[in-house]
């Protein structure tokens, strides 16, 4: 798929997670608070497993239209490229079920993630990560669906340059999360700015997570001023990102973070 680069406020849609657990109230707050998206995060507790269930889960999925929905895989240590051929196999059956699901119920977009949930990348194999998420890449677009890859806070894609040669060499979309590349290592030693995730290949770009930054133990920080993601923000205006995702599970915090993220999309009609 492709899209052109730069976007205007006029075009965004503003998103949030789904922890509030009963539909009816997830669509009704959204409404109410003008999101015009769910991103919706799998548990792998809760999925389908019977054909009934499935159509239920894809029900449930259609209740909430008309707001868009897109899905994201946060699941720790399952990785395409494990050194344990068990482990990879469970995995790639895994996000190939996911995938049909998604399919099922019109899903266009699916996020995945390497390395989350790890400290080591040592049980790892780069080139086996490559190969096996290129095939999840090709098996979701054969069912019209983008598969993305998200930069994390650590490990392969919290370094820019491993990032794009992940995305190069498989050919994944990727969803740019504004605070994974705030805190990471790579950033904070300004060996990279945190538009380097996205730049080498803007018209890739078709998430984004946005809060001010993760701290280890606390998690997702909302944004209290403008100032402190504006540079961020108008990286995902320049190169065309029209899905913003308001990663945060509170109400507080979400809607203190949507309330500058307005300011700002306000501001940036004006021109």
């Amino acid at each position: 798929m492709e899209k052109s680069v730069y976007t205007s406020a006029s075009d965004l849609k503003l998103a949030m997670c789904n922890f509030i657990k009963n539909i009816d109230r997830l669509k009704q707050f959204a409404i109410e608070n003008e999101f015009a998206g769910i991103d919706w995060s799998f548990n792998l507790a809760e999925l389908p497993h019977t054909p009934a269930e499935e159509s239920r889960w894809v029900k449930k999925i259609a209740d909430l239209q008309p707001l868009e929905v897109r899905f994201h895989c946060p699941f720790d240590e399952v990785d395409l490229g494990h050194e344990n051929p068990d482990r990879v196999g469970e995995a790639m059956e895994l996000f190939r079920r996911i995938i049909r699901l998604v399919s099922k119920a019109d899903g266009k977009y699916l996020t995945l993630h390497i390395g989350l949930g790890r400290d080591t990348t040592r049980v790892l194999s780069w080139e086996k990560t490559i190969g096996n998420l290129r095939r999840i890449v090709q098996y979701g677009a054969d069912r019209t669906i983008t598969v993305c890859l998200e930069n994390l806070a650590w490990g392969w894609t919290s370094k820019p340059n491993l990032f794009e040669k992940l995305i190069r060499r498989t050919g994944a979309g990727v969803t740019f999360d504004i605070g994974h590349a705030h805190c990471c290592e790579a950033v904070r030693s300004q060996q990279f700015g945190e538009e380097d995730f996205v730049t080498p290949h803007a018209e890739r770009v078709y998430n984004a997570h946005l809060y001010h930054t993760e701290i280890s133990g606390v998690g997702h920080l909302p944004v209290k001023h403008l100032k402190d993601v504006r540079a961020r923000l108008d990286a995902l205006i320049e190169i065309g990102c029209r899905w913003w995702v308001i990663e945060i599970r509170e109400f507080e915090g979400l809607l203190q973070t949507k309330r500058v993220v307005d300011r700002y999309l306000i501001r940036q009609a004006g021109r």
